[in-house]
């Protein structure tokens, strides 16, 4: 057994801070692998797969990547990643299990980045754009990132985060196919082949990091088979994606909805994506009337605001839009149906299982519910006892199946799973046919346009102005957003409220955290309701006052 031992380890990690950090394996909700294509060999890299596979298949001269800076086939997104690899084992000293940080907009060298990691048999944690310094800062410490591949067009945060995070000491930026960067040039010296990491299918590869309420990011860790498992699930079953597709959309890498449908799905069925950096309404249907994308990935709010749009660009190529990140109201549903003869498909997914596990199709959509649970997963509501409800009853929404929440060193992941089931945090309810409907959230996130938002984070960065004595925050209802950031503030002594103090504060929040979290409504408070023992009660400032 010793022998065996040492002859085919499980782990391919020479670092093992994240195996280590794992959470006891009782704790870990029940996953299960009942589709013939979850059974993955015990030792599997889904960089190779995603990429190494595909040209081994022969469809090295396929487009991969449609950019505005051109194309990338197979072959040469290969031969770039390869080219990363090289650069962060045998320059930066990455070695398998270090987790890197990425830090950039959608491109096609984010992409390489991201492969590249993989490759080498590291853990990705991959940032969004907006995030600010401090944001970044818990991250690297969080996370125990040194090493860090970044778009030297966002280095001014990045680097401000090292400084405070005393981490990112091994950082290097690229240009992202407007010149030299140190990244490229770095890159020329290397070859363009690259000895893979023979990883495990259970290594983990990706850190990627939610807020919960109280504003602390929690890390969630996912394995090489829950990429793999996510595109068998959502690529194969819901999309059914094939080589002829070209995906487009606006969510950024950072977020496993991006990462999802931006670069495992399409290249994981020798399909293309095409990468907009700046995804407003405009440059989206600009991008699927240029490439011929054959679907688009959004949010709710981000289909609101393009329906004006539509009729101005040539969109018949697309065949799928597909929604996630917030509720989708039917009218919304029924306003895109009406302008473009496509039927959103609608999905639930999360952070902690990594992509959508609650969805539906053609013409099993049914405008205003999201759909029932895909191939491989299993979904019951749950009582505040934790028994299973009736259909028409709602609940706290449970599922399981071959992704699911193991949280890095958090003593939320008690919270987050209940015997054997991921709990959201939705209330759902569930119909005779088995369609289930989202109601409310469980907890005091605030979901706008997509993003979500923990409430106080926010009052954190509030409170950091000297004006500010108190501040609450919370999520409001808005029609176009679906909810917006609302602050209630009371002031110290000397300061006045005032629309040009609103204004200042709003412009406060936006410098010190991502600006999508700003409060786009202040109200001024000379006290905020509090219980016998001083706890602040949220709840009573969400109720609208008696007219």
């Amino acid at each position: 057994m010793l022998a065996q031992t040492l002859h085919m380890p499980y782990s391919s990690h020479v670092d093992g801070f994240a195996r280590e950090r794992l959470p006891p394996p009782h704790l870990w909700p029940e996953f299960r692998f009942d589709l013939p294509e979850l059974q993955y060999p015990e030792r599997i890299n889904c960089g190779v797969v995603l990429l190494d596979d595909a040209v081994r298949e022969g469809h090295g001269d396929r487009v991969a990547l449609y950019s505005d800076n051109g194309v990338l086939t197979y072959a040469q997104l290969l031969e770039r990643s390869n080219r990363i690899a090289n650069v962060l084992v045998k320059d930066m000293g990455v070695v398998p299990g270090n987790r890197v940080l990425l830090r950039g907009p959608n491109n096609p060298t984010l992409v390489a980045c991201w492969l590249a990691v993989m490759k080498a048999g590291a853990i990705a944690v991959t940032t969004m754009p907006l995030l600010r310094a401090h944001e970044l800062s818990v991250i690297a410490e969080r996370a125990r990132v040194d090493h860090a591949l970044c778009d030297s067009r966002f280095a001014q945060e990045l680097e401000h985060a090292a400084a405070l995070s005393g981490q990112l000491n091994n950082i290097v930026y690229y240009e992202a196919d407007r010149g030299g960067g140190r990244l490229e040039k770095m890159m020329n010296g290397q070859a363009s082949t690259f000895d893979n990491v023979d990883t495990a299918r259970d290594d983990v590869c990706l850190l990627a990091f939610t807020s919960g309420t109280t504003g602390t990011p929690k890390a969630t860790m996912h394995f090489h088979r829950d990429v793999l498992a996510m595109r068998a699930v959502v690529a194969d079953h819901l999309l059914e994606t094939s080589p002829e597709d070209i995906y487009v959309g606006s969510p950024p890498l950072g977020f496993t909805f991006g990462l999802g449908a931006l670069l495992v799905f399409p290249l994981g069925r020798r399909g293309a994506s095409v990468l907009v950096e700046q995804p407003s309404g405009e440059n989206l249907l600009s991008a699927v009337q240029r490439c011929r994308a054959t679907a688009l990935f959004t949010s709710p709010t981000a289909y609101r605001a393009l329906l004006p749009l539509v009729s101005k660009f040539e969109i018949s190529s697309l065949k799928r839009c597909i929604s996630a990140g917030e509720a989708l109201p039917k009218a919304t549903s029924d306003a895109w149906h009406a302008a473009t003869g496509i039927r959103i498909i609608d999905g639930i997914g999360a952070t902690e299982l990594i992509h959508i596990f609650i969805s539906a199709k053609g013409e099993e959509i049914r405008p205003g519910t999201t759909g029932k649970p895909l191939p491989g997963y299993q979904a019951c509501i749950l009582d505040p006892e934790g028994l299973p409800l009736p259909p028409g009853k709602i609940g706290r929404l449970a599922i399981k199946g071959p992704t699911g929440c193991r949280y890095l060193d958090d003593a939320r992941q008690r919270d987050y799973v209940y015997q054997g089931w991921n709990i959201t945090g939705d209330l759902y309810s569930r119909d005779e046919a088995g369609y289930y409907r989202f109601e409310a959230r469980a907890d005091d996130m605030i979901i706008s346009a997509g993003y979500n938002i923990a409430g106080p984070e926010v009052e954190a960065a509030l409170l950091e102005h000297p004006a500010v004595k108190e501040c609450a925050v919370v999520g409001v209802p808005d029609e176009a957003r679906g909810q917006i950031v609302k602050a209630f503030v009371v002031l110290n002594d000397g300061n006045e409220g005032s629309a040009e103090l609103a204004q200042t504060l709003k412009q406060f929040v936006k410098q010190n955290i991502a600006p999508y979290k700003y409060p786009r409504v202040i109200e001024f408070r000379t006290a905020l309701p509090k219980t016998a023992t001083g706890k602040l009660q949220r709840h009573a400032l969400r109720v609208p006052p008696k007219s």
